[in-house]
Parts: structure tokens; C-alpha cells; sequence
């Protein structure tokens, strides 16, 4: 009996067919962006940096507007886990964490008759104990010979296992081997997540000399900052320039990407913003070409195995990554390339590959997706939504039209990012820069915080049908009057649907009441 088809088509299927769980398996790299891959048609898709996932993208969804809700490891890793906004779950920055009771998602899973297990970069600091499995990079992990805490090795968090090899071939090992493993009789759900290509980018030595007689192209906006940002990110009269934002450029240089990549201040721009970003971008697309790599040899096993036909595989990032977009480097920002995730997903059932989604998607909702692909129902504790109708081809019921996203982090790491928080719906983004830490008096860290400087307020707005690189904020134009007008609405009732006001901080609140209009 042919199954309907909605929109994206599905195969024929038995009854039987539909009645098999399938194994689930969630793959996430740390700050893949969008602009490096083949499907995402950025300027770096001629280079041919993801040919496997491409290839996997061929045969599934991919999806063309996903979003983090704020571009950090781990208060995005705690949203997926627990299908929950920040304020909600407790992680607004990197310094929070996930308790056994709080990570949702295995627990769910298991509930479904799943046999749950993560391998690789988890971030979020308790031990990962609602999985039946795992092994597990402690913090940030080594590139070069890492060392995991492993389930069954000693008590958390002395249950230290070290390894060889870089750290990507390394968790494609052990996934490899838990692949083979495992126990058999009941479906998996695995989380599979690299370290790379987060900075500082080391890659395999087999991939030196990939890229090295390329010459990188470069964004057009590199040098040519436009109308972008606001007195917010640039100060007045552009007098914040050097404080403000991370940079390839010697522009903001005290995280010194430059010389962290051995490159030395004494050559003169624009020779020295061209040979940080040759170097930067190549180390980067390294680490990219050993990811996509070990995603072939997963892909192998499983199909060797004979499961590939009955495994859902979800690729991601946990969030965007600048690539030198704006003079910009890291994340943080509510800017697209930050914002944005890479999100393909194969399902078996596809009747036809390589198709796209536009569905307004966030990170909140990846994990009810992934419990009602298991058959289980998502928890109403849950704020995400399911979006497993558009995987099988259907439409859905009153999907959201705006996603929500907030930067904590005030100023933090020397890359130097005004607090902030706003809305994104397909042909709009508002931001609003508040500019002070969420600790009062502000919170410093061990890494280097400039959160006692208080930057000043203000708003962005862009038109992304007319301006999709963010060159030009149109806040005070009078044309956009209403539109603004209406998202502000939007933006304040989103908060307190969501549970993300700022109730529990006057000192920002008072800022928020006195700028808002």
C-alpha cells in the first residue's frame, strides 16, 4: 500500500516497515557554519570542503533555516539535550552545566526502548549518566591525543582513558567500536560529537598539504564594514572599533588571532588581514576535511553492518562560525553566520533525496523531533517542537513564524561581544544591544573578560530579503517604522511565552525600559 505523500514524498511502505524503529544517530561538529559546505552555496562551495555529507544530503532534507538560540557550546548542547530555552534549563553561558535529572533526551529515549549512548564532546561539565553509554572528551578535549572519561572505567570524573591519534579519527574509533558492540536487540540512539573544527584548529598531519596552493576567496565584506552594526558594536563615532568584536584584521586584536596563528603584526594591512585569513581559513577547512572524512567511514560501517537503511542520521553544528564575514572570527553574535545551523537529516523512508526545507527551526527543537521519530510523544516540558511532519513530507500545523536568541556573555574571552538578545522571522532580524554583564557587578573570568565595560545601547534591524549579508541596519528608516514597531511586539511576547525576560536582573531591565522605544 503506497503511503501519501505531502510536499516531500515518501516511499512505499508495508505496515511492517513503519512499525520497525529505527536507530537514530545525531551527529555534531563544534562550529561547522553553514558557508562551509557544498549545499549551503557559500562562497567556499567550489572548494568541495564536505563531499560525504553532501553526498549523505543527497539522499535526505536539508534544511535552510535552522537557528541556536545562543551561539555558544554549551548553552546550545543544553537546549538540544533538554528541548529547553536557557533561562528554562539553567545554561545562559559557558559556565553552566546539566545534571543527570535534567538530561531529557536519553532519559526520553530510553523510555521509547532505546539503548542510548554519546561519544565525543559533551561540554556540559556533569557526568552524562541518563546514557546508558559513554565516552566523553573532558571539557573542550585535546586535538592531539585526547584523553575521554569512559562509563565503566572508575567513578566520574576520575574515569580517565587516553588515546592516540587526533581527536576526530579517535571518536570515530570508539563510536565505531560501540557500533559493533552493542547490544543488538533493541534500537540505538547515539550521539557521535567531534571537538573539531573549533579553534585553535589542529588537524591530522595527513591533511597538510590540502588547500595549500588554493587561494581562499574572500567575503566581500572583509574589509568593507558598510552600514552594518550599530553605535552599539561600533561606538560613537566608530570609537569602539578596536574593542568590539573579534577580528582576522589588527582592527580588535586582543585575542590576537594573528599571532596565534604565528603571523606577525609587522606586515602592514591589507597584507596582514589577507595572509591571517589564508591561514585561518585553511587550518579551519582541514579540520572540516577530516570531519567529512570520518563521516564516510561511519556511513561504510553501517551499511557493512547492514543498518544504513534503518538508521535516521542527523548532521549538525551547535551552532554558525564566522569566517572572516565582517572582519569577524568565533560566534557569539546574532549575526546569520553565527546563528545559523547546518541540519540534514536521512531518513529511510525518503522517496526522493536532496530536497530543502524552509521551516523556521531552533535548536529547542531537536530534541521532540527526535523522540517522535522513535515513536515516543515529546513531554510538555519540553518548549521545542516537533517538525517529524516535514521529514515525512507532510506540512505543519501552525509552526512558529520568529525564533528567539540571546548572547549572555557580556564581553567575555577578549573577543569582546555586547550582550544582546532579538527576533529572526524568514525576512527579518531585530536586535536589541543592552550591553551590560548579567552579574552585577560583572562577572570576570580566567580568560580574559573586558565585562566591566559597559557598552551602549541600541538596535539593529536588517532586511534579509534585500540585505541577506546584514550590510545595512535600516533601524531609523522610516520605511521600516511599522515593521519594527510590530516585531517589538513580537520580541516582548516571545520573552514571556518563553520564559526569557529579565525579571530576576533590574540592572537590565532598567536599560530595557529606557531604550526600548
Amino acid at each position: 500500500m503506497a503511503c501519501l505523500s505531502l510536499g516531500i514524498t515518501i516511499t512505499s511502505c508495508s505496515q511492517e516497515e513503519t512499525a520497525q524503529q529505527p536507530n537514530i544517530l545525531f551527529i555534531m561538529a563544534d562550529d561547522h557554519t553553514t558557508q562551509a559546505f557544498g549545499i549551503y552555496h557559500s562562497r567556499l562551495a567550489s572548494l568541495n570542503p564536505t563531499p560525504n555529507l553532501d553526498e549523505l544530503a543527497s539522499e535526505g532534507i536539508i534544511f535552510d533555516n535552522v537557528f541556536c538560540n545562543n551561539s555558544l557550546c554549551a548553552p546550545s548542547r543544553a537546549s538540544i539535550i533538554t528541548g529547553q530555552y536557557p533561562q528554562t534549563n539553567g545554561v545562559i553561558d559557558l559556565y553552566g552545566s546539566i545534571p543527570a535529572e535534567k538530561q531529557y533526551l536519553p532519559k526520553e529515549m530510553k523510555k521509547a526502548g532505546y539503548i542510548t549512548a554519546i561519544i565525543g564532546k559533551w561540554h556540559l561539565k556533569e557526568e552524562p549518566a541518563a546514557f546508558d553509554y559513554y565516552d566523553v572528551l573532558p571539557g573542550q578535549g585535546s586535538y592531539i591525543n585526547p584523553s575521554t572519561r569512559q562509563k565503566g572505567n572508575g567513578d566520574w570524573p576520575d574515569n580517565i582513558v587516553k588515546h592516540s591519534g587526533h581527536s576526530t579519527d579517535v571518536l570515530t574509533d570508539l563510536t565505531i567500536d560501540w557500533l559493533k558492540n552493542r547490544d543488538k536487540t533493541k534500537p540505538f540512539f547515539l550521539k557521535y560529537q567531534f571537538k573539531a573544527p573549533h579553534d585553535m584548529f589542529v588537524n591530522a598531519p595527513r591533511y597538510d598539504d590540502y588547500l595549500e596552493d588554493i587561494t581562499i576567496p574572500e567575503p566581500e565584506n572583509l574589509f568593507n564594514p558598510g552600514n552594518h552594526g550599530s553605535v552599539s558594536t561600533r561606538g560613537i563615532n566608530d570609537s569602539l572599533r578596536h574593542v568590539i568584536g573579534g577580528s582576522v584584521s589588527k582592527r580588535c586584536n586582543a585575542w590576537d588571532l594573528g599571532g596565534r596563528l604565528g603571523i606577525s603584526d609587522s606586515i602592514p594591512e591589507p597584507e596582514y588581514t589577507q595572509e591571517v585569513y589564508q591561514t585561518y581559513l585553511k587550518r579551519y577547512l582541514r579540520c572540516v576535511k577530516g570531519i567529512d572524512d570520518n563521516i564516510k567511514r561511519i556511513i561504510d560501517h553501517l551499511k557493512e553492518e547492514g543498518i544504513y537503511d534503518n538508521t535516521v542520521i542527523i548532521y549538525t553544528s551547535d551552532q554558525g562560525f564566522f569566517l572572516g564575514e565582517h572582519d569577524y572570527f568565533d560566534k557569539r553574535w546574532m549575526y546569520e553566520e553565527s546563528m545559523r545551523m547546518p541540519l540534514i537529516i536521512r531518513y529511510p523512508h525518503l522517496n526522493k533525496g536532496g530536497v530543502r526545507s524552509d521551516l523556521l527551526i531552533n535548536n529547542t527543537d531537536f530534541a521532540p523531533t527526535i523522540i517522535e521519530l522513535a515513536g515516543g510523544t515529546a513531554p510538555s516540558y519540553m518548549q521545542g517542537r516537533s517538525f517529524k511532519r516535514t521529514i515525512e513530507g507532510k506540512k505543519e500545523n501552525n509552526w512558529r513564524e520568529e525564533t528567539y536568541y540571546r548572547l549572555w556573555m557580556h564581553m567575555a574571552h577578549y573577543i569582546a561581544v555586547p550582550a544582546h538578545f532579538g527576533l529572526r522571522t524568514k525576512q527579518y532580524k531585530l536586535i536589541f544591544f543592552y550591553g551590560i554583564d548579567s552579574e552585577d557587578p560583572p562577572q570576570m573570568d580566567i580568560w580574559g573578560s573586558q565585562a566591566d565595560i559597559v557598552t551602549p545601547p541600541g538596535w539593529e534591524f536588517y532586511d534579509l530579503t534585500l540585505d541577506p549579508h546584514e550590510m545595512d541596519n535600516r533601524y531609523s528608516d522610516p520605511e521600516y517604522a511599522e515593521v519594527i514597531k510590530d516585531l517589538k511586539v513580537r520580541l516582548n511576547t516571545l520573552r514571556e511565552e518563553l520564559n526569557e525576560t529579565d525579571e530576576k536582573y533590574p540592572h537590565i531591565q532598567e536599560i530595557i525600559d529606557k531604550h526600548w522605544n
